[in-house]
Parts: structure tokens; sequence; C-alpha cells
């Protein structure tokens, strides 16, 4: 009888326990919530740029295949490093070695060789010298090259931009809204956030001319960076 009473009491206890850590601030009896989403955005021109460069080999054998990649990636990294591009600055993206197959029909595959892949994610810190050093890199050799993906270098600086927006333009929807009500905003009761992580913009392109005379220009266009917020107000 004893177990069972403190059983019924420690269940008991334990609403009472839930309750407590999830009460509410209590509110005056004449106070109104209002409860406003709003967006802050900032914009800054992309400052790097990250570009894939590889190079595809074929040969008859897997050794010649491997052995032909690995001369001309050494050209390839070789022209990063007299471009200054950091070693920091570059990493390798992936490495693949493939049987090639001739197909007929009623007939197994036959393989006829083997294609060879190695390629590495390079990060140019100077978007206004990329292309040129991409026009290098095929000159060595590269063969193989996709993006660019261009990112903001501060994004911090730019997301508590985005931050300051945000907060001025809930505190204007609540002024309005208090206005319109004939009420005042007393204080702000909750905010919280979420980070749209770069919103679209003008797409950056990587331009490609075929002419010897003209260079493969990198467009860094322009990045939205974005902030939504929530936060309820207190209006009296």
């Amino acid at each position: 009888m004893v177990r069972l009473l403190t059983l019924a009491a420690v269940a008991a206890a334990l609403p009472m326990a839930a309750a407590a850590q999830v009460a509410a601030p209590v509110l005056p009896a004449d106070g109104t919530l209002l409860d406003v989403v709003a967006e802050g955005e900032a914009t800054r021109v992309p400052d790097i740029a990250t570009i894939r460069a590889g190079v595809v080999t074929q040969a008859p054998t897997a050794a010649a295949a491997l052995a032909a990649n690995a001369q001309q990636m050494t050209r390839v990294l070789a022209a990063l490093k007299a471009a200054g591009v950091a070693e920091r600055d570059v990493q390798t993206a992936t490495i693949s070695l493939q049987p090639q197959y001739r197909y007929a029909e009623n007939q197994p595959p036959v393989i006829t060789g083997y294609q060879a892949a190695n390629s590495v994610s390079v990060k140019f810190r100077d978007i206004a010298r990329s292309g040129n050093i991409l026009d290098a890199l095929v000159k060595e050799g590269a063969n193989q090259i996709d993006g660019p993906n261009l990112s903001i270098d501060q994004m911090e600086a730019a997301q508590d931009e985005a931050r300051t927006d945000a907060v001025k333009r809930a505190r204007a929807r609540a002024d309005l809204y208090a206005k319109a009500l004939g009420m005042r905003v007393e204080r702000l009761v909750s905010l919280s956030e979420a980070l749209d992580g770069g919103g679209p913009g003008p797409v950056p392109v990587m331009m490609a001319r075929m002419e010897a005379k003209d260079a493969t220009q990198v467009v860094p266009g322009e990045q939205r960076v974005g902030v939504t917020i929530r936060v309820r107000f207190l209006l009296k």
C-alpha cells in the first residue's frame, strides 16, 4: 500500500513539474500579443570563386591511362602554383579509373580500354584573374572544368546587416499595427531567426570563348543574403 501511494504521488508531481518548465511568461491582462514575421536582406558581390578543374585520359591499359593522367595533372598543378594559387586553396576532388566497353548484340561486353580522371577543387580569391588561370590550365592539359560556385568571404558581416534590416522591418510593422489599433508597442517578448543561406540573385556565369584571342571570363554578379525573423511584441 505504501508503494502504491508513493507511485501515485510521483505521477501527480510529474505534470506539475512539466507545467512549470513550459509555463509562459505572465502578461498583463490588458496587453495584446502581436506576432510579426519579417525578412531582412543584404547584397554583396561575391569575392570567392570555386571551380573544379581536371584531366580525363584514355589508354588501352589501366596503367597507361593512369600514367598519362598523372603526367597531365602534374602540369596542371604546376600551372596553379605558378599562377600564385595557394596550396590551401587546391584540394583533390575526384580520382577514378573505369574500363571502357564495346557492346554488340548477343555478345558480352568487351573491354576496349580504360579512362582515368583526376580533378581538383580550386578556390580563387581574385575572381577577376580566375578566367585567365583557367585558360592556362587548359593549355597545360586540363580538359574538364566545372563551375563556378561563387561565394562571399565575409558572410557573417552580410548576415548581420540582414539581421539589422529584419529587426527594423519588424518594428516598423509592429508600430503600424499598434497605430491602427490605437495602441503602442510596449516591449519585445520573443525573437527567433532563420537564415536564408543566400537567396536568388543574378546567376553567376563562366563565359568561355572559343577564339584564341579571347579569354574566359567569370562574371560575379551579385548575391542576396537573407534573414527571416519571427518577433512577438506586447501592445498596450
